[in-house]
């Protein structure tokens, strides 16, 4: 029987390895895997250039013409960040399926795969637990001036004064979270804090909320009702912009932000305003308009904002998750089943 070839391209977190051994232990057909590891993180994302081709994809690692040189006649693709495009898939005949392992696929020209009848599965939720003990984490951060006190010591300073009535921090059992998008990661936040006993609403268009420890709201009440925001939406033509400075306005003095999700959705020279001027009462951003942040960002220099570099998915569970969730869909698409996570074209 001739072995199904699959091309495995990963990364220094998405590492190789973790695919190989997760397809091996598969009771399928024999598989006859290669693999790449590209540089990310330690070298950056690229944006997309349509000189090169590209136009399509973004925020890519790899050079279109060696990926498609590496994928060569394989009939499955595992990918996390290499760039598919349109070019490139004129120089890959056998490709059949791709599992990709990353939150969307802006890496791949969806619509030219799906004229070429190219199947796409993915790994949703594999970094939902992840991010959600790191949104956790940054509440904790922010609400009980633990930013405040470790940036104080490394100057050398004691904060005492954080003991004092009038700038202590309060008790997630005092507040209200609001959670602004209710997929995998907004409920499993929901899930992390319920035992707090704080007061959880949520905002979501597309979902009915079924939890009685949780208030669905529209969000311009849960704007105005929370002491903390979290947004853990989708980027989507819709929820770019979702925050700017009307939505900003809507927050209590005191609120805090927190963006666990993606640049886009915020505007952040209306949130940059908004914080020096203590229009709200502070942020803990993992995610930015430009990342990494250009030198001399503004947001960088606030007292009271805590700064993360995009790493609330970063776990090596999230990793163990991605690597059997791809192995699934590769079982599945062997066996002429249809994926289990089918990705297609928005309508």
């Amino acid at each position: 029987m001739t072995a199904r070839k699959v091309a495995i391209i990963g990364d220094h977190f998405m590492l190789p390895a973790m695919f190989e051994r997760a397809l091996a232990a598969l009771p399928t057909p024999a598989i006859e895997t290669r693999s790449l590891q590209l540089d990310w993180p330690d070298a950056p994302m690229r944006a997309g250039d349509t000189n090169d081709g590209d136009s399509g994809v973004s925020e890519y690692v790899g050079a279109p013409d060696e990926v498609a040189r590496f994928i060569g006649d394989a009939e499955i693709l595992i990918n996390h960040l290499a760039p598919v495009t349109r070019a490139m898939l004129a120089h890959l005949p056998r490709l059949k399926f791709i599992v990709i392992t990353r939150g969307g696929p802006v890496n791949m020209d969806m619509r030219a795969l799906a004229e070429r009848a190219i199947g796409v599965a993915s790994t949703p939720g594999r970094n939902a637990s992840a991010v959600a003990e790191f949104t956790v984490g940054l509440l904790l951060t922010q609400t009980r001036r633990i930013s405040a006190g470790h940036e104080a010591l490394r100057r050398g300073q004691w904060r005492g004064d954080l003991y004092r009535a009038d700038s202590a921090g309060d008790e997630l059992a005092d507040l209200t979270v609001g959670i602004i998008g209710y997929g995998r990661i907004g409920n499993r936040l929901a899930r992390l804090l319920q035992p707090f006993d704080c007061r959880l609403l949520a905002a979501d268009p597309h979902i009915d909320i079924d939890d009685k420890a949780v208030k669905q709201v529209a969000q311009s009440a849960l704007l105005a009702e929370s002491d903390v925001v979290v947004l853990a939406a989708r980027v989507t033509a819709e929820s770019v912009g979702l925050i700017g400075d009307a939505q900003l306005r809507r927050m209590k003095k005191t609120a805090l932000l927190v963006n666990v999700a993606r640049g886009p959705l915020v505007d952040y020279a209306a949130l940059y305003d908004a914080l020096a001027e203590n229009r709200i009462g502070g942020a803990a951003l993992d995610t930015f308009a430009i990342e990494p942040p250009p030198a001399g960002e503004p947001l960088l220099q606030l007292p009271n904002v805590t700064l993360t570099p995009h790493i609330a998915g970063a776990s090596r569970r999230t990793i163990n998750i991605a690597a059997e969730c791809a192995a699934e869909e590769v079982r599945r698409y062997l066996a002429g089943e249809s994926p289990r996570n089918p990705v297609t074209l928005p309508s």
